[in-house]
């Protein structure tokens, strides 16, 4: 039977890397709420900064013939569920704060689109998308 202790190092540098993701994106989740892009900007550089060094691991597990032996083996199944679960908690807490960035993004538009309503109602025309926007000011007349 191969050694574990390599193995298992490797699986704890893979949970570190995503117990710090998790924490990233929870640190993600209340600078969207706040609505501050100067914070957002730091916080997704990191976050992508951990997201390839999540996927550099990976790699460097999935070459790994002594982790791969200690897997077929069993001897890692309740590291390997921890991850696994600690993933889905990442992925879970992303898709929320994608959504609250859904949302951002519909109340600039109604925002936009009330604004320009009340800018100048008689010029609203609407593009191929169907999205309002602010009349002839892009076509040129002469008379």
């Amino acid at each position: 039977m191969p050694p574990v202790s390599n193995s298992l190092q490797l699986i704890a540098q893979q949970y570190e890397q995503l117990t710090a993701l998790s924490a990233v994106i929870a640190d993600e989740k209340d600078i969207l709420q706040r609505h501050n892009p100067e914070a957002l900007l730091k916080v997704s550089q990191e976050k992508n900064t951990l997201l390839l060094a999540i996927q550099t691991l990976d790699q460097q597990i999935s070459h790994n013939q002594e982790f791969a032996q200690n897997k077929a083996a069993g001897n890692l199944t309740q590291s390997m569920a921890e991850i696994a679960k600690l993933l889905m908690h990442c992925q879970e807490q992303n898709l929320i704060n994608g959504r609250i960035i859904q949302q951002s993004q519909l109340a600039v538009e109604r925002m936009k689109t009330s604004l320009l309503e009340n800018h100048n109602k008689n010029a609203i025309t609407y593009d191929s998308q169907g999205k309002k926007s602010a009349g002839l000011s892009s076509i040129v007349l002469k008379a």
